[in-house]
């Protein structure tokens, strides 16, 4: 019997990546290798039920901290239809609040939660926002609303930039006029990524900069949470789904494995990353412990195991939005143990307990950057002009940059050089996203440890 990795290699010459049809001979080619593959991993199977019962777990909540902070307070989620969304109002309405609304783009059909309020709005439409939030005087706020499909932001830039981005500042700006005294935001694991090209990425942090910048007012607290790959409302899990009914199963890569949680632990993290916030700065909390990756390739084939289907797996290569070599300094050895793997290198340093079960939170620090803010304005022009996605991405793009600098300023240079010291010895085979980050570290990390020499220089040097 032919091992893995013949087999990986055979359907890698049998069909290169990057093709969009195949003909008849290369997917009966390409079905006979899956059905060697799965003749040679008879642990799939075992691999694909280990991510559905992911969708079963918990991470606990404060319950006595909620007990004192919740019951009796109007509670606003926008997003409330969605999958994380439905599964936070059914554990808010178990905290008997005054009242419950939630706020959705799409309000026809689904399941509604008995005491619950729906209302619709778009995070877009600022001024339909602002009279919901009117209307609701919420004195918490739940922001769930996004374009969450990495691989559909894409190709749908404006649509992700305009809710992702200047969405979020809509829904600051409506808790903001109505005196919001909370704002719990969710983003996502991708956000670690101190710089990223991709649409969903880059939006998603930028986000997460708005939050920061808000809560540095003051006028409210705010605290954020990352997800990862939710079981729950799987995009590739539907996909697999949909292929082994009949199709052609794409996959990225053989190699691929990523971390999942479920729809309850999503909203047990918001719920307890909006106890013990603080106005004037923003923490972001992860779940400690995701578990093990899971194995695309496993998942899979234990799909097609279950389904009992004959389709056939292709290696199409990675899309656009994905990304396929993480940058080497990451994760540093020295602070990841035991910490969220949904924090990078910087952040991890920073970590420490939050008041839910099972989570960690550090504090989102980016220093004022010269042309930030005005980088912002031309995004919001960008998109009040076009909706063309080659000048949104660009002006995203430019935005993202200039927050990288921000961030990295606000990182200690120790940090700063350890992370250089890492990844420089992998320079060679950096691509050229990696390289640009790796050069924006270092200067840093530079600029920093130049100053400190300036600072510990006695004053009485040249001068008396």
């Amino acid at each position: 019997m032919p091992t893995v990795p013949e087999i990986i290699v055979r359907m890698r010459a049998a069909v290169p990546e990057g093709r969009q049809r195949l003909s008849l001979s290369e997917l009966r080619e390409l079905g006979d290798l899956t059905q060697a593959l799965l003749a040679a991993k008879p642990g799939a199977l075992r691999e694909y039920s280990r991510f559905l019962t992911i969708g079963q777990r918990s991470i606990g909540l404060p319950r006595a901290e909620l007990e004192a902070s919740l019951p009796g307070k109007s509670v606003l989620v926008t997003g409330g239809t969605g999958c994380i969304g439905s599964a936070l109002l059914a554990q808010l309405a178990s905290l008997r609040p005054r009242r419950l609304v939630s706020v959705s783009r799409g309000c026809a059909g689904g399941p509604r939660l008995d005491g619950a309020e729906y209302a619709c709005a778009d995070v877009r439409d600022l001024g339909r926002l602002t009279a919901v939030f009117g209307d609701t005087r919420p004195d918490v706020v739940f922001h769930l609303a996004a374009q969450r499909d990495p691989g559909l932001a894409e190709h749908e830039v404006y649509r992700t930039v305009t809710t992702n981005v200047l969405g979020t500042r809509n829904v600051i700006a409506a808790a903001a006029q109505c005196g919001v005294s909370q704002v719990v935001f969710a983003s996502t694991g991708k956000a670690l990524r101190p710089y990223s090209p991709d649409v969903y990425a880059a939006s998603k942090r930028v986000a997460e900069w708005l939050v920061s910048r808000a809560a540095a007012r003051g006028a409210a607290s705010y605290s954020a949470v990352r997800f990862t790959h939710v079981v729950d409302n799987s995009i590739i899990h539907a996909r697999l789904l949909e292929w082994c009914e009949g199709g052609v199963i794409r996959l990225h890569s053989p190699d691929v494995a990523f971390y999942a949680q479920s729809a309850l632990e999503s909203a047990q993290l918001l719920l307890g990353a909006s106890v013990g916030a603080v106005a004037g700065a923003v923490r972001v909390h992860a779940i400690t412990d995701l578990g093990w990756p899971v194995s695309l390739l496993d998942m899979a084939l234990g799909a097609l195991a279950r389904t009992g289907s004959a389709a056939p797996i292709y290696l199409s290569g990675y899309d656009r939005g994905y990304e396929a070599v993480p940058f080497p300094g990451l994760y540093d050895p020295g602070t990841a143990g035991g910490v969220s793997p949904l924090l990078n290198a910087f952040e991890a340093a920073r970590a420490g307990c939050s008041l839910c079960p099972g989570a960690d939170a550090f504090p989102l620090e980016v220093a004022p950057v010269p042309g930030l803010a005005e980088r912002m304005q031309a995004l919001d022009d960008v998109c009040a002009g076009t909706q063309q996605p080659g000048p949104v991405r660009a002006a995203l793009d430019e935005l993202s940059w200039s927050l990288l600098d921000g961030t990295l300023k606000a990182v200690p240079c120790r940090a700063l050089a350890r992370v250089a010291g890492l990844t420089a010895p992998h320079r060679d085979s950096l691509h050229a996203e990696h390289r640009r980050l790796l050069a924006a570290i270092e200067h840093h990390a530079a600029v920093g440890e130049s100053s400190l020499v300036l600072h510990l220089i006695p004053t009485t040097l040249g001068g008396s």
